[in-house]
């Protein structure tokens, strides 16, 4: 290779990468910021919103980045030469594997987007779930997580949560 063969290399292929990595940056930085925006919006602020907008925005946040970044990979891998077409198709079978081998993780998936939405705890509640009585620390699609009074951390699979009592929504209860 000489060296006015190195330029023209490195405007192809490597520029490419470059700037599919920056695109999905800047995209992913403006979805972020902009989701964010329209969720705390929507919410109002008070301290129970804010909980429940901090839940949903790094739930959505982390879909954005995983679409984003999938997709940007996916990208790489063709301008590398890799055919992505059979990687698709073994994707789609691979899923449908996995779903009908991971029953329980999609109902942890399913269940976690129904507490979100169903807005039936957040961060900072204080909150019974089974055995466990503490403050929530986070909720995520897959777990949520507890920390009890004696400063235990507890991880309990959303598709797992039959009953919730939620001593920080002070509703009052009139016969």
């Amino acid at each position: 290779m000489t060296n006015s063969g190195l330029p023209d290399w490195f405007l192809g292929e490597p520029m490419k990468i470059i700037i599919i990595f920056l695109v999905a940056f800047v995209v992913r930085f403006i979805l972020v910021r902009t989701s964010n925006r329209i969720i705390r919006q929507a919410f109002g602020s008070s301290e129970r919103r804010d909980q429940r907008s901090s839940t949903i925005s790094l739930v959505l946040n982390t879909m954005t980045s995983v679409i984003i970044w999938g997709t940007a990979g996916l990208m790489v891998l063709s301008i590398l030469g890799v055919n992505v077409g059979p990687l698709l198709a073994s994707a789609g079978i691979i899923g449908v594997a996995l779903g009908f081998g991971a029953q329980t993780l999609v109902k942890d998936y399913i269940s976690g987007l129904f507490l979100i939405i169903e807005d039936q705890y957040g961060i900072g509640d204080e909150v019974e779930i089974g055995a466990v009585k503490g403050k929530v620390e986070a909720v995520a699609l897959r777990t949520t997580r507890v920390r009890d009074e004696s400063g235990v951390l507890w991880y309990i699979r959303n598709g797992e949560i039959l009953n919730v009592a939620n001593f920080s929504q002070n509703t009052t209860w009139e016969k």
